[in-house]
């Protein structure tokens, strides 16, 4: 196949996975006009449509679809045949790109990347933060972390945190003014801050069990945030309670600054996991990654 035919598909692949000529072009580094061009030029050599454009989305077509799922894992293969070749030099290096959420990025993934890369200066890592449960393989991801009980299971998941527990918690001048909830169902009646959810757009319902009994509670009040940070600030400075990981809330708990309630109502769950599919294994890179991250409590 000719070089410029190979380019194109590649081209193709990334408008095809993400939807976007704007995202893809970005992705390339080119614009999107030489970008569109490229599409039109593989579609008249085809004979074949491949992409359905409208000015709000892009899609592709049935041809188009099948292109996707039988070329784009060949392309896949090769691109991780080609990291495997690493192995072959003094150190392990390639870029490894993971998605997780905010608070396993911060906790997990940030302490044990900033002790291992400078050891390996050609290991570049990509860390997007994502609270939904990200199709890895689809959005070509080398590795995604998720709670264990979260993990499909044709993934290999690596256990690379403690177990958790989540907290209720409010600043000493919220219940200045407002009495302690006691049971979950009482937060209907508290100002609460919430959390959206970036991928499906909605909010959080806050979990519990207690006694096998397990409750779902969705909360109101002034602030709805995407970050745990502003939520943790905005509970600091006493505007409702906050739903957060425990060790996040606990120095502050220590401190006097936020009290805890409802925490018979909080039982650990299972912590963080990397996981992956099996192909990922082949590279050097990738396996210094994980023993790194591979929890030893």
């Amino acid at each position: 196949m000719a070089r410029t035919n190979v380019n194109d598909l590649l081209a193709f692949l990334a408008v095809a996975k993400e939807r976007s000529f704007t995202r893809a072009a970005a992705q390339l580094g080119v614009s999107q006009s030489a970008l569109s061009h490229t599409i039109r030029g593989l579609e008249e050599r085809l004979g074949l449509r491949l992409l359905t454009r409208t000015t709000r989305s892009v899609s592709p077509t049935e041809a188009g679809e099948r292109l996707l799922q039988n070329v784009g894992p060949r392309f896949d293969e090769i691109e991780t045949e080609l990291a495997s070749l690493s192995e072959l030099r003094d150190k392990p290096a390639g870029t490894i790109r993971i998605t997780a959420g905010e608070y396993a990025a911060d906790t997990v993934l940030w302490p044990a990347l900033a002790r291992l890369l400078p050891d390996y200066p050609d290991i570049k890592v990509e860390i997007i933060v994502d609270y939904g449960l990200t199709d890895i393989v689809a959005e070509r991801y080398d590795a995604g972390v998720r709670l264990g009980e979260q993990v499909a299971k044709d993934m290999i998941a690596v256990r690379i945190g403690p177990d958790m527990r989540m907290a209720v918690v409010g600043a000493p001048s919220y219940f200045a003014r407002r009495k302690p909830p006691k049971t979950p169902q009482d937060l209907t009646a508290h100002d609460c801050i919430n959390l959206r959810l970036p991928t499906y757009g909605g909010l959080y319902a806050w979990e519990f069990e207690k006694n096998g009994r397990e409750l779902k509670v969705r909360v109101e009040g002034q602030f709805v945030f995407n970050t745990s940070a502003l939520r943790l600030n905005a509970v600091l400075a006493g505007f409702g309670l906050a739903y957060l990981p425990e060790d996040q809330a606990r120095p502050y708990i220590a401190d006097g600054q936020l009290v805890r309630v409802l925490a018979d109502w909080c039982p650990p769950f299972s912590g963080c996991h990397l996981y992956y599919p099996s192909r990922r294994q082949n590279s050097p890179a990738f396996a210094v990654l994980v023993d790194a991250l591979r929890y030893r409590g």
